[in-house]
């Protein structure tokens, strides 16, 4: 059924105090409840769901839930449980009551995420930039010009090495096998870790010729299981190799792959890993999906966000990156500053400046200009304050969801940032005390 947000009733409980008669009304958290159309949700997601059966979480809870979530960099679990400790959090999500209990399990907001997809999640991040403009911390027109830069979210797996995926192939393998009663000739249950602590210790001995020599008995006890599969199989029912599909399919694309292939298989459990090198020094190859961020080119506010599957050219993202800024914002950008990378872009109807551009660049395109480096610290922000250093999200749908929400939590950090400034100034201003009488009579 669809998601029901229950209205705020004005009459009290006789027995308990409402939050807004125990908060502070001038804290930036209650002022920023105030700024979000927390109504729009209802409409927009309500497509997604049914019209019968029991109904679903309310849509401020679960919006307020993902907006603390990417504010703060928590995960699902710490967002639910610090939710019950604090009541200014649960003001912002909606409660009248505070409320001592968990409102739900946090395998909810995995659910409620698979749900609406990356396009749903865009609601959320439009209406970060509506707030900006009402609280005025961000013009409006500051959106016809913005700064677009590609970076990588990191998928959470560790280091691949080919000895480390052999093997953990063939635990999974044996593992399936034996939960379905396939019975195996051999599973190499202490052949393998044998192999592979061998192999890391040739590794860190730097004995290169003893490191591949084991790294390729893995594979071949890999091959070896992949095999007596198959061959079992052939007298298993449809479900069971059915089952068996998915892994062996992976097991068979890891033992076929070589060192200068493309497409190569980083992790089991997230196939859609891919190898991008940014020219980094420190970190010369990092393991994820490239990201698009567009922001505004003045005030730093994120007004794009998007995954880019397939590692593909910056110049080529640049024309999606504009359209999901008119989408969001419901305004066409007219100047667009970019890096080097971007040169040979298909965009025809926004004027693009590129870094270190001479020709038609005029005083105040040049000082803009420089404000375009400006985006490097926000993307620095957006992976250490938030969650974009590293994606726990499922899939390539997860990677699209978490880079979105990413963005949302840097706009809310922006906005909250200025009301604090803000009410720090009417304060200094009612604490001013007026110069005594006698210093006008003198």
């Amino acid at each position: 059924m669809k998601p029901y947000t229950p209205p705020d009733l004005p009459t009290d409980d006789l027995f308990r105090n409402r939050l807004d008669n125990l908060i502070g009304r001038r804290l930036e958290l209650v002022r920023l409840t105030e700024l979000i159309a927390w109504q729009r949700f209802d409409s927009e997601w309500g497509e997604s769901f049914s019209e019968y059966g029991r109904p679903a979480i309310a849509t401020r809870l679960m919006a307020g839930l993902h907006y603390l979530k990417h504010t703060y960099g928590l995960s699902d679990e710490q967002v639910v449980q610090r939710r019950s400790e604090n009541p200014y959090w649960q003001y912002f999500c909606g409660e009248t009551y505070f409320q001592h209990e968990l409102p739900l399990n946090p395998s909810s907001l995995t659910r409620w995420r698979q749900r609406l997809g990356d396009s749903g999640m865009e609601s959320l991040l439009s209406a970060t930039v509506d707030a900006a403009i009402g609280s005025k911390a961000v013009k409006s027109g500051d959106l016809k010009r913005v700064t677009v830069d590609t970076t990588v979210q990191e998928k959470a797996i560790a280091f691949p090495t080919d000895s480390k995926l052999d093997n953990r192939a063939r635990e999974r393998l044996v593992r399936l096998a034996k939960a379905h009663g396939v019975p195996l000739r051999q599973s190499y249950v202490r052949v393998g870790p044998r192999l592979l602590f061998k192999n890391n210790r040739y590794g860190y001995a730097r004995q290169t010729r003893r490191m591949r020599r084991t790294t390729s008995k893995l594979k071949t006890v890999l091959g070896r299981v992949v095999r007596d599969i198959e061959r079992k199989l052939a007298h298993q029912p449809e479900p069971v190799r059915a089952t068996f599909a998915g892994p062996l399919s992976l097991s068979k694309r890891l033992l076929a792959q070589q060192r200068q292939d493309k497409n190569k298989l980083y992790a089991l459990h997230a196939p859609e890993v891919e190898c991008i090198a940014k020219g980094k020094v420190p970190k010369r190859y990092e393991f994820g999906v490239k990201v698009s961020i567009a922001m505004t080119n003045r005030s730093n506010l994120v007004v794009g966000a998007q995954s880019m599957p397939g590692n593909p050219h910056d110049g080529h993202t640049l024309k999606q990156a504009l359209q999901q800024v008119e989408r969001l914002t419901g305004h066409r950008p007219e100047r667009c500053y970019v890096d080097l990378g971007y040169r040979g872009h298909d965009v025809d109807d926004v004027t693009v400046f590129k870094a270190r551009q001479k020709r038609g660049v005029t005083k105040s395109i040049r000082r803009e200009l420089k404000r375009r480096n400006a985006i490097e610290p926000i993307i620095g922000h957006m992976k250490c304050d938030g969650l974009l250093h590293r994606n726990y999200l499922k899939g390539a749908e997860g990677d699209a969801i978490n880079v979105i929400l990413c963005g949302a939590g840097q706009n809310l950090r922006l906005i909250l940032r200025h009301l604090r400034i803000f009410c720090l100034k009417i304060r200094l201003l009612l604490r001013t005390e007026p110069f005594p009488c006698s210093h006008y009579a003198a």
